[in-house]
């Protein structure tokens, strides 16, 4: 699978195993390596060690605070470091959780966590069967392991000067608008960033419009698990569904006889006549905001509203962007 993944030109693989590692260098020379944050890289000595073993770049474990994830671009400046700033926060340390496997058989390592460290958890005594105890210090609840969501949008600007590499958004288990949002919000704020500019607070409120837990900053500055844990609840913040995303058009142009534009939309949750929606793209200044007034199915019979997973014609007064993303606020 390596030899494939070398003979089709990827950027780079990210391993975690110094077997795999070895591997890689034999069967792939010249294949760019980044070093997994499962590998759990908290001090520079460490770093080195990977360095001198073939690795470009590592991803810094989570548990890192700013002030030493600088003493690692000080010390080894011709090393690439990344470190995440968006997303899920795993309870286990450095994400190596078996919690998924062992549950579900869907392994966390292989992209398929269903979270079991977001379930309530009670006690349960073997010869009192159906007698559930609560598993609790205080009158917050039982959900022990449950994380906040990273977001370090703040910091971008220390970041930025320090002299890191790349920055990292989570995104396992995450729907096309989680990503797409997600990552031009931080595309966005780093390029005005670097023109000397201030990110402005639209980009940060585009940050609460996807599905989200609590924010926190982990441990960016020190360790802190007072602000990292969330027991009361592991249900997320979602303010706003995702409806689907403009496939492409009947014509790239306005209907000649209509004055109108026929957009093709690939639908994941229902809309109907009425509804107002909002249409983002990457680029920020084409987001839409209109009033849903005609729908047709492929075969042009008028329709109230959209089902998931089917294909309709969205007729509107202005072309919507190509692969924009469809959404709505709730409630």
């Amino acid at each position: 699978y390596i030899e494939f993944l070398h003979s089709i030109g990827v950027d780079a693989v990210i391993v975690s195993d110094p077997g795999v590692l070895s591997i890689v260098r034999e069967v792939a020379p010249g294949l760019p390596i980044h070093l997994s944050t499962q590998a759990n890289t908290t001090s520079w000595k460490s770093a080195e060690f990977w360095a001198k073993n073939g690795v470009k770049r590592i991803i810094l474990a989570r548990e890192l605070a700013f002030k030493e994830i600088g003493d690692f671009v000080k010390t080894l400046p011709k090393l690439e470091f990344e470190i995440f700033v968006h997303g899920a926060m795993c309870i286990s340390y450095s994400g190596r959780c078996f919690l998924s496997a062992f549950l579900n058989n869907r392994s966390a390592n292989r992209g398929l966590c269903t979270q079991p460290c977001r379930w309530k958890y009670t006690l349960l005594e073997e010869t009192r069967p159906g007698q559930y105890f609560d598993v609790e210090e205080d009158g917050r609840g039982t959900y022990v392991m449950n994380s906040k969501d990273l977001c370090l949008f703040d910091h971008l600007a220390e970041i930025l000067q320090s002299g890191l590499t790349s920055i990292k958004i989570e995104g396992r288990m995450k729907s096309l608008y989680y990503v797409a949002n997600t990552t031009r919000v931080y595309k966005k704020a780093l390029a005005l960033l670097e023109n000397g500019e201030i990110p402005p607070q639209y980009l940060k409120d585009e940050l609460d419009k996807i599905s989200h837990r609590y924010y926190t900053t982990g441990f960016f500055s020190g360790s802190d698990s007072s602000d990292t844990q969330y027991p009361e609840t592991s249900s997320y913040i979602r303010d706003y569904q995702y409806l689907g995303e403009v496939s492409g058009y009947e014509t790239p142009e306005k209907d000649t006889q209509t004055g109108r534009y026929v957009n093709y939309v690939n639908v994941k949750s229902k809309f109907a006549v009425g509804d107002d929606l909002e249409i983002i793209s990457p680029d920020f200044e084409k987001d839409l905001h209109i009033r849903v007034d005609e729908i047709s199915s492929l075969e042009d019979e008028p329709l109230r509203e959209t089902k998931p997973n089917q294909v309709v014609k969205l007729i509107t007064g202005e072309r919507l962007a190509e692969y924009g993303i469809l959404r709505k606020k709730i409630g």
